[in-house]
């Protein structure tokens, strides 16, 4: 099935979805399966293996001890940009939760996700962040013990990407109080 989305011909007769449009769908697709929407197109989220968990709740715990009130720490919740509602695995966001009571946020600071088995579609997604003004993407390379950091978004695309190693400390450019041993969160 995944083949025949290599073809042109299919790819132009997707029937794609708005976020309005997906926000009626509900939280589940007709298989009980969580979803998230991609440039239009409903994608079922991947299941978490435990490296994947013991990661996103490792960086959830370093990040929130690190990050002043006036920032809210998000993990796993929807963020609204203009053709997509990604749930990345962790998001920093300006602002406390009573200003998204009635709408998830538009942008971010800092949007991590967490890449055990492929980080392809992870790797996809930096334009979709660069395009929504995040200021900072990571992709975690859980089997690589390694860090992808996407920085300085302009027109659409980071300006600036480099790979982190397993010993080095991982500072957050945009939110200068986080500072990530990973080392601590690759142990």
């Amino acid at each position: 099935m995944a083949a025949i989305l290599e073809i042109p011909e299919v790819r132009q007769r997707l029937s794609r979805l708005s976020v309005a449009e997906y926000h009626q769908l509900g939280e589940y697709n007709q298989n009980g399966r969580r979803t998230e929407l991609i440039r239009g197109l409903v994608i079922e989220k991947m299941s978490k293996s435990p490296p994947h968990s013991t990661l996103g709740s490792r960086l959830y715990k370093m990040i929130s001890a690190h990050v002043s009130e006036e920032y809210l720490v998000r993990k796993e919740e929807p963020l609204t940009l203009s053709d997509s509602e990604p749930e990345p695995d962790i998001s920093v966001i300006h602002g406390s939760e009573n200003d998204f009571k009635s709408a998830h946020p538009s942008k971010a600071e800092l949007v991590i996700e967490v890449a055990v088995s492929s980080a392809t579609l992870d790797r996809e997604n930096a334009f979709l962040y660069a395009e929504a003004g995040v200021k900072e993407y990571w992709i975690v390379l859980g089997s690589k013990r390694q860090v992808e950091v996407y920085r300085s978004p302009q027109d659409g695309r980071f300006q600036e990407k480099q790979i982190i190693g397993p010993d080095a400390i991982l500072e957050c450019a945009s939110l200068p109080s986080v500072r990530i041993p990973l080392a601590d969160l690759f142990a």
